[in-house]
């Protein structure tokens, strides 16, 4: 059971398909992280933004393992 509407990329247009496009030259492939933010493009760049604010405050390496320790802890298999 699904909480949120994902948009398939084949759906997506506008805003959503740029979002798409974006993200896929940055990593190589659309996450599925993208396609849950699909329905709200401008939710995803505040993310996006926030992400950039906080890894910007500390050095590569600790983000990473921060990212890390966080995701252990809750559980995360993705």
């Amino acid at each position: 059971m699904s909480f949120t509407t994902q948009i398939e990329d084949r759906d997506a247009t506008g805003a959503t398909a740029e979002m798409y496009a974006s993200e896929r030259e940055r990593v190589g492939y659309l996450p599925r992280y993208a396609q849950t933010f699909g329905a709200r493009p401008a939710v995803y760049g505040a993310w996006r933004q926030l992400i950039g604010v906080v890894a910007s405050s500390m050095p590569t390496r600790r983000f990473e393992l921060v990212t890390l320790a966080a995701a252990r802890e809750l559980r995360c298999t993705y």
